[in-house]
């Protein structure tokens, strides 16, 4: 198996936030820019990924996700997918290699792929899930959403999706490491 290709769609970001403050500011980068300095360069543009040279994918999550992969930050459950995104996904889908999704990630599969199972933690709000909804929206799209703790992930089996909910809960850090790790562990399994 092949380990480790990152790749990130060469695309503006819909904002940049400072995260001091929690607003926008009036600068402008680049996702794949961004992802570059996040994986320490080693990264190259989505459009040029090939199915064949990959066994599975794994999408981190992550709220530029909501923003920057698809419009869901904006427009929910009629979000568009960025296209390099839907093709991988569906690529992977249809040629039966696994999906790995954490965090808000499970709304591009729910998006792309109904009739999945899903899971972004829980389907009813509390101090420790806040985005529950997600949950009931990804269902109004034809997806299953399964209840999953924060240390878990569920796998899809017939569709070889295995997702995990992250910061989707306020959790302890090292609650949502093993959750991630669990979601590579089960990828990993079905590569």
């Amino acid at each position: 198996m092949s380990w480790v290709n990152a790749y990130a769609p060469d695309v503006d970001q819909m904002h940049v936030v400072n995260h001091i403050k929690g607003e926008p500011t009036e600068e402008s980068r680049n996702v794949l820019t961004e992802s570059a300095r996040i994986v320490r360069g080693n990264i190259q543009d989505l459009a040029t990924l090939k199915l064949a040279d990959n066994d599975a994918l794994i999408i981190p999550g992550g709220f530029g996700v909501a923003k920057n992969l698809c419009t869901w930050a904006t427009q929910g459950k009629d979000c568009e997918v960025n296209p390099a995104v839907e093709k991988a996904i569906k690529d992977f889908h249809k040629a039966g290699k696994p999906l790995g999704l954490c965090c808000i990630s499970p709304v591009l599969a729910a998006k792309i792929l109904p009739g999945c199972e899903l899971t972004v933690g829980h389907d009813k709000e509390c101090e420790m899930w806040p985005n529950a909804n997600t949950a009931n929206v990804m269902k109004e799209l034809g997806c299953k959403h399964v209840n999953k703790h924060v240390k878990e992930a569920h796998v899809d089996a017939k569709n070889k999706i295995v997702t995990t909910s992250a910061f989707m809960c306020n959790a302890p850090v090292h609650e949502i490491f093993d959750g991630i790790g669990v979601m590579v562990e089960e990828v990993l399994k079905l590569a």
